[in-house]
């Protein structure tokens, strides 16, 4: 997302560091929902709405990850693709 291809302007970058360290803090918490969710035992209706709303937050962490994974790829190949279509005009413009 460096550059915006219909007026060129330069857009908001973010380093593929940045989405390393977003990942890893997404994992560190998609494990610590996973360990809340699976060692507490159940006694009330009341624990189990709260099992449930533990479920939902861990699916939308891991919805987020994906999100995130994605986002780096995209800027990864953005990237890529920037620099074949400099190897490109300076082989096609010598």
């Amino acid at each position: 997302m460096s550059t915006d291809a219909s007026t060129g302007a330069e857009g908001p970058t973010v380093d593929t560091a940045d989405y390393d360290e977003m990942l890893e803090t997404l994992d560190v918490a998609i494990a610590e929902a996973r360990r809340k969710i699976e060692t507490g035992r159940i006694r009330d209706p009341e624990r189990e709405k709260v099992r449930c709303k533990q479920w939902r937050s861990l699916g939308y962490l891991i919805n987020v990850r994906r999100q995130v994974a994605n986002d780096r790829d995209l800027q990864e190949l953005a990237g890529e693709v920037e620099a074949l279509k400099e190897q490109y005009e300076e082989d096609v413009d010598p």
